[in-house]
Order: structure tokens, then C-alpha cells, then sequence
């Protein structure tokens, strides 16, 4: 919008954005800090990242680094439900760190799964969360397989003494994501999954205020699609929205994250902002028992690792090697 075109006083004095700073950084890029008015986002979800990024993003020289968001603004999210604290008190853990399995490949029938899970469930998890490639495919219809995984958790959990808790993944239009967040708390899971850049910043507010008694996941799946820095949407903005527990990529995984986006990432979903409660960080892709004494000397006992593939790939030794993970974990010395 020229500048020129715009006559009237208020909004040139309220809603125009104001470039504050440039800050040459020697190589050819610049960090530019840019105020805009906290009103223009009207309180809503896909609104703030519009007013954030929005038009901005088509433009493949520029990324969102960070956001500064007022008191006034962040009250108008729900922010986390349950929180670190709420998260544990569902697993009866109250201070150790926790652990979580998943569920895959998708593929499998819901029976199938289920097995998984049951076995997964004896290794004495704290959560195990569908795979966020499980939806509502032909081969493991949704309600199917949440009403059988979850009767098989509930089997283990009566077997070990131990609480774990189910974590399905919710997919599609908010209609969907409703009637199956409500379904699977109908069958006994305490907590939710979903893919805030697949199904929508404004669908996560939206479950948040739904189900306040709901632990909800959230996965980074498409989250690099949209150059925004990692500790901003993964950690603040997620959690702003209403995410108890973001999962995120490690260092020295699958992907590419670095260990100080890692490290800053963690802090941003836990530490003190607007009086939100902390999110907990579940860092995961590709990692192996063999890292647990590292990563949880990189970040100490408040964060949920995930360990997928590589205790799946145990076979027969499902069980014993989830229980080998729980028990090392669970044992873990912090210096």
C-alpha cells in the first residue's frame, strides 16, 4: 500500500508499520526491525503470522527471526492447557524426564498397531504417539485404530503398574479434528497430536479452547516450508497457541537443525513469558538409544525424548529394548 494513498491520521498513526532499525551485518544481509500495531491482528491466530510474515514470505530473501509480542497480545492465545506439569502429572512424574515411543510405519492394519503399542507400552513408556503419517487411511481407519491402540495400552498399563499414555495423530478440516479429538478422549487418551502447518495455527487455538483437559502434541511437519526460525514458531508461537509438548528435530538426527537452535528452541517452549506455563520439548528424528546420556546432558531433566525407528527396528526385543530406554532415562545422573 503506498503511503501516499493513505489520508487518514488514526491509521497512519496505528496501523502503519515502522521500520525501527537496520543492522548491517557485513555479509551482505541485514536485520531490519519492523513495529507494527498488536490491533492488526485482530487476537486470531492465522492473522498474527499474516501480520508477521504473510506477504513477506513470497519474497525468498527474507526470513521472520523473531517477534517481540506484547502482554496484551499474548493474553489474547490460550497458551498451553496443561503444560510441563500437567503432562506430568498424567504419568505420575513428577520430576525425572520423560520418554515416548511412536507408531509405524503406516501401512499396518490398526491390529497391527496395536500390537506395537502393546509391546511398546510394556518397555514402560511415559507416551507413545501415532507416526504423523497415520490419518484416517483405508488400512487403519482412525476410530479403528485409536479404539484398538488404546485398549491395548490400557491392557499393558494394568499388566506393569505403570501409566503410559496414547497420543493420536488428529488430521483434517476442524469439523474432523474435533470429532476425533473427542473421540479419542472418549476412549481414554489423555492427549492429542497434530500439525499446526498442515491443519492451521488458528485449528490448534481452536482444539486448545475445546479441550482444556487435553495434553496436545504438536508436530513440525511442513514447519520448514516457511523461512521462520525454529525458537520462534516451534517454541513460542506453538505454545502461544495453546502446545503442551513441540516436537522438533535434533541435532545430529535426520535433519539439519543445529545444536544451538536446538538449545534455543528448548529454552523458548520453557522458559518464563507472559506467565504461560512451559511446554515441554520432545527433540526427535532419527535418534538411537545410544545418544540418551547426551541428549539429556545437552537438556537436562525438563523435555520428553522420542525414540521411534530405532526401537522398532528391535523386533523381537521390542519390549526389552524400550525397557532398556525407560530404565536409562529414568537412571540418568545430572551433573
Amino acid at each position: 500500500m503506498p503511503l501516499s494513498a493513505i489520508t487518514d491520521p488514526w491509521v497512519r498513526e496505528n496501523t502503519v508499520g515502522r521500520v525501527e532499525d537496520i543492522h548491517d551485518q557485513g555479509d551482505g544481509s541485514f536485520v531490519v526491525r519492523v513495529s507494527l500495531g498488536a490491533a492488526t491482528t485482530g487476537g486470531e491466530a492465522g492473522q498474527l503470522l499474516n501480520m508477521l510474515f504473510g506477504n513477506s514470505s513470497i519474497h525468498d530473501h527474507i526470513s521472520l527471526l523473531d517477534a517481540d509480542l506484547p502482554h496484551t497480545l499474548t493474553t489474547e492465545f490460550p497458551g498451553p492447557g496443561l503444560g510441563e506439569a500437567g503432562l506430568r502429572n498424567l504419568v505420575g512424574a513428577p520430576t525425572r524426564p520423560l520418554t515416548c515411543g511412536a507408531l509405524k510405519p503406516q501401512g499396518l492394519s490398526s491390529g497391527a498397531l496395536a500390537e506395537l503399542a502393546y509391546r511398546l507400552a510394556l518397555g514402560r513408556l511415559d507416551f507413545i504417539k501415532d507416526d504423523h503419517g497415520l490419518a484416517d487411511q483405508a488400512y487403519s481407519p482412525f476410530e479403528e485404530r485409536v479404539a484398538r491402540v488404546a485398549r491395548a495400552i490400557a491392557k499393558a498399563n494394568a499388566e506393569t503398574g505403570h501409566t503410559t499414555c496414547y497420543v493420536p495423530s488428529l488430521t483434517g478440516n476442524l469439523d474432523q479434528l474435533r470429532h476425533q479429538a473427542k473421540f479419542a478422549h472418549g476412549h481414554g487418551a489423555a492427549c492429542v497430536m497434530i500439525a499446526p502447518m498442515i491443519a492451521g495455527l488458528p485449528a490448534l487455538t481452536a482444539l486448545r479452547r475445546d479441550f482444556p483437559h487435553l495434553g496436545i502434541f504438536v508436530h513440525p511437519a511442513m514447519a520448514g516450508a516457511a523461512r521462520i526460525t525454529p525458537p520462534l514458531l516451534l517454541g513460542r508461537l506453538f505454545r502461544m497457541m495453546g502446545a503442551d509438548a513441540t516436537i522438533f528435530p535434533n541435532h545430529g538426527g535426520r535433519f539439519g537443525y543445529s545444536p544451538q537452535t536446538c538449545r534455543e528452541l528448548a529454552e523458548a517452549a520453557r522458559s518464563e513469558w507472559h506467565g504461560m506455563a512451559p511446554s515441554l520439548p520432545v527433540p526427535a528424528g532419527g535418534m538411537t538409544t545410544e545418544r540418551v546420556d547426551e541428549m539429556l546432558d545437552f537438556y537436562g531433566p525438563h523435555v520428553i525424548l522420542l525414540i521411534g525407528g530405532d526401537l522398532l527396528a528391535a523386533g523381537p526385543r521390542l519390549t526389552q529394548e524400550t525397557l532398556s530406554f525407560t530404565t536409562k532415562v529414568a537412571g540418568h545422573v545430572f551433573v
